[in-house]
């Protein structure tokens, strides 16, 4: 899992915000599925824009971090390196598009661990888990105050 950052854990919650307040959610849109919209987030891309550079080659969004390479110059290679300089894995980017983390599941609510990983509701819920378990994990800051 993603190590906890500070920029990592805004993105996850800009992003379930996002999607709170009535961003188009489309799960069989690479642009506006789970992981497309944390993208949009993070490039400030269009999810048309997200969609077309991953038509480029064939895979989901765990199939396209697992081909990941970046000195193959696709825009989607662009697109997963961006999202790995955030801190995620590639392992992330697979469970991110199916809610599948474990660790996630087991941080939200019992009533919402039945995920359906095509649901916009579950999506947020799932990227505010998220962010919260990273949250819970930063090290605590430093009492060296300089005196």
């Amino acid at each position: 899992m993603a190590h906890p950052h500070p920029a990592l854990i805004r993105v996850l919650r800009q992003t379930a915000n996002r999607l709170r307040t009535g961003s188009t959610y489309r799960w069989s849109n690479f642009g506006m599925c789970n992981c497309g919209h944390l993208a949009q987030t993070v490039t400030e891309r269009s999810p048309q824009e997200i969609h077309a550079a991953a038509m480029v080659r064939p895979g989901d969004w765990g199939e396209q971090a697992r081909d990941y390479c970046g000195t193959t110059g696709l825009e989607m290679d662009h697109i997963i390196e961006q999202l790995l300089s955030i801190g995620l894995t590639r392992q992330d980017i697979h469970d991110l598009e199916r809610l599948g983390n474990t660790d996630v599941l087991r941080r939200m609510d019992p009533a919402w661990q039945k995920v359906r990983h095509h649901s916009r509701e579950y999506v947020v819920r799932y990227l505010d888990s998220w962010a919260d378990l990273l949250e819970d994990s930063l090290p605590a800051p430093s009492c060296m105050a300089a005196k």
